[in-house]
């Protein structure tokens, strides 16, 4: 008895689907293990609430701020020539080129081959027989044209592509954050290439001092009223104060070599700097925003989002490959052996397939699931690094926020001490000169004003430099939270609507571009 035609197509798909659901894998149960932190959850501390709320978030260019146009050539020349730049952009380039490889896997596929060779044909009738070919030689040519797309049913492929473009927004947040450690180096570098000029000055200043109350102990031996102990204990500075010229002489230059190293040039482009003319008005407030915008602004952290989101689609792609793959297959040919040139593209000659093609994962020894293993621990490790980007970066706000409050103090107290230091060096001296007080003290107060004026210039330096890292902690206006991933993309999609999810996102995968947030 045969069995009407509907209800023999009804009875082949019902046995295709089984076929194809008893080939899905099990993932047996394998699932991420950590989840990313709250940032707006963190407790920023007394430091980051007590901060004023007025100030805006650094501009790219934050290191204007100096007023220094040297730093800013030097800056510039920074970025346009700095080796590591130059590797960071490249790997930029490399993931986006390999982004383009993974957005392949969507399309179809058409591939051709042509071969035309020409052939003797053996006269062994062990091998050919008293056949036609035997003993001649003819054209032996083919052409094939093929077709292959594969359905992406479970959105693998379109997972793929999202990761790779992923990757490619991780490494340029990754270059925007180089750029920014190189900035702020720099002008840390520069910082310390300006206070080496004001300790050579208050060195200088000391030894021209020094030298002149050597010439007032030498007058007053000459004129009976001093002693050799006197004249002694005058000239016992002096080699000292000249070697620690010598030594702040020796920092600038290496100051001036690491300068120019940081812009990608020689030692020799360093000889051409000036003393810096730095100064600094900006205002070291934060701006009013909660703690997530606030560390969101690092390309840092920007990077280790983007790094979650990839592992979250390497999860999903490990899913897909549970799943049975068809792809649809066409092609297109001749065949010839024997005949003119162009025999093959003959219509008698031709041929052609087509029809899906139906793959099945239904016993692969686990390794499925030590791949879906590995994607987890792999997302679990990224999540695990952004939340340690997170906890370090509000720590370092903190930090240099913390530092630049107690170094402001302490600037108030580093002038009063050296304006006190020279107003009791002035008086000794003065005593000394009138022969009222003994060059012991003279030696006392000055050394107490050399050290007072070597600490204002240490604490001025140190407060600059403290603006330079806190413009780097909060992002030096290199990102912004939007140029990172969102929230949903940071997580895998559920487990049995991959194939839904896929499907949805294909377009938007399509038109999406390495630099452009989704």
């Amino acid at each position: 008895m045969r069995l009407p035609s509907g209800k023999v197509r009804v009875a082949s798909a019902f046995l295709a689907l089984s076929i194809i659901m008893s080939g899905c894998a099990s993932t047996g149960g394998i699932a991420p293990q950590q989840t990313a932190l709250d940032a707006a959850a963190l407790d920023t501390g007394a430091a980051v609430r007590a901060a004023a709320r007025s100030a805006r978030w650094p501009d790219a260019d934050w290191w204007r701020t100096y007023g220094d146009t040297q730093l800013d050539s030097l800056v510039s020349a920074a970025v346009a020539g700095n080796p590591t730049l130059a590797a960071a952009d490249a790997r930029v380039r490399e993931a986006q080129s390999l982004a383009g490889v993974a957005a392949a896997a969507l399309a179809p596929h058409v591939e051709g081959n042509l071969s035309i060779t020409r052939e003797h044909w053996a006269d062994n009738p062990l091998y050919y027989g008293p056949g036609e070919l035997a003993d001649q030689t003819t054209w032996n040519n083919t052409g094939t044209l093929g077709f292959s797309y594969h359905l992406d049913l479970w959105g693998g492929d379109a997972h793929a592509h999202e990761r790779a473009l992923d990757a490619a927004h991780e490494r340029a947040a990754n270059a925007r954050a180089a750029q920014l450690e190189l900035e702020v180096n720099l002008v840390r570098a520069y910082v310390d290439f300006s206070k080496q000029y004001a300790l050579r000055d208050i060195a200088t200043d000391t030894l021209a001092r020094q030298r002149e109350l050597v010439a007032l102990a030498q007058r007053r031996l000459a004129g009976g009223v001093g002693t050799q102990l006197e004249v002694s204990q005058a000239q016992a500075p002096l080699p000292e104060y000249e070697r620690r010229i010598e030594a702040l002489n020796e920092a600038i230059e290496l100051d001036r070599n690491q300068l120019a190293a940081l812009t990608g040039q020689g030692p020799g482009a360093g000889a051409a700097l000036t003393r810096p003319a730095l100064s600094l008005d900006a205002s070291v407030a934060l701006p009013s925003a909660l703690p997530a915008e606030l560390i969101g602004h690092r390309p840092d952290v920007v990077a280790a989002r983007w790094a979650v989101a990839g592992a979250a689609r390497g999860i999903d792609v490990a899913h897909a490959a549970f799943y049975p793959n068809i792809n649809l297959m066409a092609s297109l040919g001749g065949f010839a052996a024997g005949g003119p040139l162009f025999q093959f593209l003959h219509a008698a000659n031709g041929s052609w397939t087509a029809g899906p093609a139906l793959s099945l994962p239904i016993f692969e020894g686990g390794a499925l699931r030590s791949r879906l293993g590995a994607a987890d621990a792999g997302y679990d490790e990224a999540v695990e690094h952004y939340n340690a980007t997170v906890v370090a970066a509000l720590k370092q706000i903190a930090d240099q926020i913390v530092q630049l409050h107690s170094l402001a103090a302490q600037q108030g107290d580093a002038e009063r001490s050296a304006s006190f230091a020279e107003r009791s060096y002035r008086l000794a001296q003065v005593g000394f000169k009138r022969g009222l007080s003994d060059y012991v003290n003279v030696v006392v107060s000055e050394t107490q004003w050399l050290g007072a004026q070597q600490s204002v210039a240490q604490v001025h330096a140190a407060r600059l430099a403290a603006y330079a890292s806190l413009m780097g902690a909060l992002g030096g206006g290199l990102a912004a939270p939007a140029d990172g991933p969102n929230a949903g993309t940071m997580q895998p999609s559920p487990h049995g609507t991959l194939g839904i999810d896929a499907l949805g996102r294909h377009a938007s995968v399509a038109a999406h571009g390495a630099g452009e947030p989704r």
